[in-house]
């Protein structure tokens, strides 16, 4: 055992993946945050995280659809049930890691075991667009293919071919607030994702 196994734990992913049978996308982020972050018992549960934020102002042009502003919490149902009806599946790039700060910044997240890509991509078959959100992830998915396969950059998607099914690979920017970029720049920047894989958006 090396000393950072004797310094810091593993932790195990406490979320079960969120695969709808109809999902055309798949959204993976790096991690969950610290339980004592969450709002929620779901994806970017962190009040402080703005991919609610951002979904809310390209599907609906309001910012604060998925917020209960009032007790700065989020609206799950409405949530799952919007995901439900787009057909987008959530996961994350791993599902072992070790916190070398205890915090929710992937700059200090130490990936132990990626994600099976097949496992998740068994489920959802209608699938063939992987959305990464930010480069940590981004990274680690990137283990899952060929060394031949591009690393897509922000605005520049990639294809591969992963156990015969045709992926288009798109890096975005990441949801959390320390990425130095406006919210309506994010939106902007995912909106382009969400119609050119045909799910409509608001004007």
């Amino acid at each position: 055992m090396n000393h950072s196994e004797n310094q810091w734990d593993i932790e195990f992913h406490p979320l079960q993946p969120f695969l709808p049978k109809n999902a055309k996308l798949l959204m993976l982020g790096s991690f969950p945050p610290p339980k004592n972050r969450w709002k929620m018992d779901f994806y970017y549960p962190n009040y402080q995280n703005d991919m609610w934020r951002i979904l809310g102002l390209i599907f609906f042009d309001d910012r604060n659809y998925f917020l209960d502003i009032q007790h700065k919490n989020f609206k799950e149902q409405i949530i799952r049930d919007f995901l439900h009806e787009k057909g987008i599946a959530i996961f994350d790039t791993a599902v072992q890691v070790r916190r070398l700060k205890g915090n929710a910044s992937d700059k200090f997240l130490e990936i132990v075991k990626p994600t099976n890509l097949q496992n998740l991509l068994d489920q959802i078959p209608d699938c063939h667009t992987i959305m990464t959100t930010g480069d940590k992830a981004t990274d680690t998915l990137m283990l899952s293919f060929t060394e031949n396969t591009e690393k897509p950059q922000i605005g520049q998607p990639s294809q591969t071919i992963f156990l015969g099914r045709k992926l288009n690979l798109y890096r975005m920017p990441s949801s959390s607030r320390a990425y130095p970029l406006a919210l309506e720049k994010k939106s902007e920047s995912y909106r382009v994702l969400f119609e050119s894989i045909g799910l409509h958006t608001s004007v």
